[in-house]
């Protein structure tokens, strides 16, 4: 437990900031997972819908802090490249 005011206050603090990262980070894993869903389905439409949103969901991720640029241009051109193989078939 904290002792000391400006303690209790950073427990404060982290507590909100917590819950911000947790929404973001859940926004982003679930925006993945329709993607990859769309794509292990066959529908090669929906996930062609749902790339430009995902990538825009990874790229806030990025900007928030969530995670790290390599780690999020490494998934969007893995997934790119995977709507993209869906479409030519």
């Amino acid at each position: 437990m904290p002792n000391h005011k400006s303690a209790e206050k950073r427990v404060r603090q982290s507590e909100r900031r917590r819950l911000v990262n947790r929404s973001n980070r859940t926004r982003l894993r679930t925006s993945i997972k329709q993607l990859r869903a769309a794509l292990s389905s066959g529908d090669s439409k929906e996930a062609g819908s749902l790339l430009p949103k995902t990538v825009s969901e990874i790229d806030k991720a990025v900007q928030k802090g969530v995670l790290h640029r390599n780690a999020a241009g490494r998934q969007k051109a893995r997934l790119t490249a995977r709507v993209n193989q869906a479409a030519a078939k």
